[in-house]
């Protein structure tokens, strides 16, 4: 039986990924709307941050026999087969797109199924380090491939060195600091933190949303300067804001625990509907109305549907390189005969 420990991370996963789901949906509206400005960049200055320290922590087992082996099917070979479907659908999609197959170019939000692979193989080298040694480096290495130009989506090596730190903070992580996150002060201090945040981010001025994503150099986002600083400040943001989180997460069981262990099916699969939604009438609709509230409603209804067993018992051989959902199907079928 599941421990509560256990509903805590599941609740996580299932949150964050909705999060994910959300926050693509509403994107293309955020240059005409102030209040999805702010919402785009609150939920974007944690969400994948707090999904890569909860990696990490599950990541304690990297040098078991077989591991790098098991991680590398898990998530190399979905890439490039999710990375070929994906080329196919943008084809058709944009009506004559390239067919070109870029292995070392991630489409779109593939390139965390690259990065997590390499964080894991980066914990061999890492953990041989003193822990505070190794966060310091880290840190150094994601500040300063900002100022290397030609590192951006090649590969997702600008996101594998940028967000590497929490990655290796998560690692790092032991089931205490959780459970101290959960003390009442914390969690108030953690309610008032993230509201001052989300306020602070509706009145300062507009800034580029790509300093949130990591994929680019400073050069391209007009930093070379001052890049270095902006990105320690967001590094900073990006984990107070995940501490609070994770503080003011639930640990209980809920109607939605249990769809937090199929986050890697929400992840692969969402994307074909948020690309259909941005090239459609729907945007048009949507912007005219204002109804973004809807947005939220779409996005838990495609979060629990993409979780649901009978898409995943469709999509596990492309996922998961395996049937055994369809074959339990057929068997209790058979049973019950």
């Amino acid at each position: 039986m599941a421990t509560k420990r256990e509903y805590y991370f599941d609740n996580a996963k299932f949150i964050l990924i909705f999060l994910v789901v959300f926050g693509h949906f509403i994107q293309p509206f955020i240059d005409d709307h102030k209040i999805i400005m702010t919402i785009y960049h609150f939920v974007y200055s944690f969400h994948m941050p707090a999904f890569i320290l909860v990696s990490g922590y599950f990541a304690k087992g990297f040098k078991k026999e077989g591991y790098i082996k098991k991680t590398a099917k898990k998530l190399l070979i979905p890439y490039l087969i999710f990375q070929l479907i994906y080329t196919i659908y943008y084809y058709f999609l944009y009506n004559g797109q390239s067919l070109f197959f870029e292995p070392f170019n991630p489409q779109w939000s593939l390139w965390f199924l690259i990065s997590l692979f390499c964080w894991n193989v980066m914990l061999y080298g890492y953990t041989k380090l003193p822990m505070k040694w190794s966060l310091a480096l880290a840190v150094i290495v994601g500040v300063g491939v900002g100022y290397i130009p030609f590192v951006e989506n090649y590969l997702s090596l600008s996101r594998t060195f940028v967000f590497f730190p929490l990655f290796l903070l998560g690692f790092y992580c032991k089931k205490e600091h959780f459970t101290a996150l959960k003390r009442p002060a914390v969690q108030v201090g953690s309610a008032v933190l993230l509201l001052a945040i989300f306020i602070g981010y509706y009145f300062v001025p507009d800034f580029n949303t790509g300093w949130l994503l990591g994929s680019k150099s400073y050069e391209t986002l007009s930093q070379e300067n001052l890049g270095g600083l902006i990105r320690l400040a967001v590094y900073a943001i990006s984990i107070v804001m995940t501490i609070a989180f994770y503080s003011l997460l639930p640990k209980n069981k809920y109607f939605f625990t249990s769809w937090g262990t199929h986050t890697l099916y929400v992840y692969l699969l969402h994307g074909f509907v948020i690309k259909y939604f941005r090239n459609s009438d729907w945007l048009d609709v949507i912007n005219d109305t204002g109804n973004f509230a809807s947005l939220v409603f779409v996005s838990l209804l495609l979060t629990l549907l993409l979780s649901s067993k009978t898409i995943r018992a469709i999509t596990q051989p492309l996922i998961e390189l395996r049937i055994s959902i369809i074959k339990r199907f057929f068997r209790v079928k058979q049973e019950g005969y």
